[in-house]
């Protein structure tokens, strides 16, 4: 159109113009991976310390605390809970450090899910 800029025209097929904006694709926030915080099995850390231990770490009810303790006693493991990396590497580190200032040899570990 004579008199104004190009930018100002009624083109509908430039680059710039809201027909190619309708085509651009959007690209999704990928979900960060998960990972499964476990406790494992030994023969010296008492079941009341495991129960403690779920209960003040990972926010259990005690009924919850003693069925996932009784879990890791039977079957030689249990997952506790699953968190993205930094949680689940925090609560790892809690655990481990909160059984070694109480002497116990209780081990949790953390995979990805």
């Amino acid at each position: 159109m004579p008199g104004f800029p190009d930018h100002m025209s009624d083109k509908t097929d430039g680059p710039g113009s809201d027909a190619s904006l309708l085509t651009k694709t959007r690209t999704r926030t990928q979900r960060p991976p998960m990972y499964k915080v476990m406790l494992l099995n030994d023969d010296y850390t008492p079941m009341e310390f495991v129960v403690h231990i779920l209960e003040r770490f990972f926010g259990l009810t005690h009924a919850q605390a003693f069925e996932i303790m009784l879990t890791v006693h039977k079957k030689g493991l249990a997952v506790v809970g699953v968190f993205s990396f930094e949680v689940a590497e925090t609560k790892v580190a809690q655990v481990m450090d909160f059984a070694r200032r109480h002497q116990h040899p209780l081990q949790c570990t953390m995979e990805k899910e």
